[in-house]
């Protein structure tokens, strides 16, 4: 009997015969993530708990990460206030699956210490198969994962929704996840939940970026999508010197590549669509620095005052003074 097989059996005899599709409230995330499970011969009947790290091998981890921990904690602690009501725990895991720090509330402390949903504890999709936090680095995008979902099935009787977080170089820093021990049976309140971990993630992301391009000038290419806002950071001659995670989405820029490039270059902003928004936002930024004056404007940004109004023209962007 393959681990495949075996998986959809127990999932049969646990629930009598009620078990979901693999593509329930996750589609192709989901089955993509079994067929890993039996790639990486996982057996879900497997007892025990999740692995822990010790206190040495936790501070380390901590260690790495960095500044995210620093500007993830006043977040957790919002968010916590938001879920932690319906029984959520909230976590942050760094790219291996590793919990780093999490927030739970008295009435849920015993279930988190009997799910390991517990600092140290390794979430890795390797590890432990299908769930929150594994699934979402190993997908690298926001993941429900409820009740018999999960892999193991010592899991199903948890739900977990995972969004990624990224650094402010683009690089996918970790997992921010909120598990309940007692979800509701349908699964109802997921999206719901996902909206507010998607939020905090943003913010953090954001804090991440504005930290480090402290001083330089900020511009947002518009709504984003997911867990990533699309930002732009610009020096004092107007180049682009770092970028978010979604804003080297829209412009193809590989993560944790130093950047130095001028947006109003007419041939770099044809390379990828992108770009216009990008060079949009550039020019909004300098304009609005200048109070509207494009002679000025035009200096800061380096070209000459009649290639900044036919941008502008081009760009379809508010009239300004000359």
């Amino acid at each position: 009997m393959t681990v495949w097989t075996k998986r959809m059996t127990h999932s049969y005899s646990a629930f009598a015969g009620a078990v979901p599709a693999i593509g329930d409230g996750g589609g192709a995330i989901l089955d993509a993530s079994w067929r890993r499970c039996g790639d990486y011969a996982l057996d879900p009947s497997r007892p025990g708990l999740t692995d822990l790290l010790t206190s040495v091998e936790l501070r380390r981890s901590c260690e790495e990460a960095g500044p995210l921990l620093r500007f993830a904690d006043p977040e957790l602690d919002r968010l916590h206030g938001i879920v932690g009501g319906l029984e959520y725990a909230v976590l942050l895991a760094d790219p291996a699956g590793v919990v780093l720090t999490r927030r739970t509330a008295m009435a849920t402390e015993r279930g988190c210490r009997r799910w390991h949903l517990w600092p140290g504890a390794i979430w890795s999709e390797q590890n432990e198969g299908t769930n929150g936090i594994g699934t979402c680095l190993a997908e690298g995008r926001a993941v429900t994962v409820h009740m018999n979902q999960h892999w193991r099935v010592g899991l199903r009787y948890l739900t977990c929704t995972a969004v990624p977080v990224h650094d402010a170089l683009g690089r996918l820093a970790g997992a921010l996840d909120a598990s309940c021990i007692r979800p509701d049976s349908d699964g109802r309140e997921s999206a719901l939940i996902r909206m507010a971990i998607t939020d905090s993630a943003r913010r953090i992301e954001s804090r991440c970026f504005m930290d480090l391009y402290r001083g330089h000038t900020i511009v947002t290419m518009g709504d984003g999508e997911g867990s990533s806002a699309p930002m732009l950071a610009l020096d004092d001659d107007r180049r682009v010197v770092g970028a978010t995670h979604a804003a080297r989405l829209r412009l193809g820029l590989p993560p944790g590549d130093p950047l130095s490039f001028c947006l109003t270059e007419s041939a770099r902003s044809a390379e990828a669509p992108g770009f216009r928004t990008a060079e949009k936002a550039v020019i909004q930024a300098a304009l609005t620095t200048s109070r509207g004056n494009v002679t000025v404007a035009a200096r800061g940004l380096g070209i000459s005052r009649s290639t900044l109004h036919r941008k502008i023209r081009a760009l379809a962007l508010a009239d300004a003074e000359s």
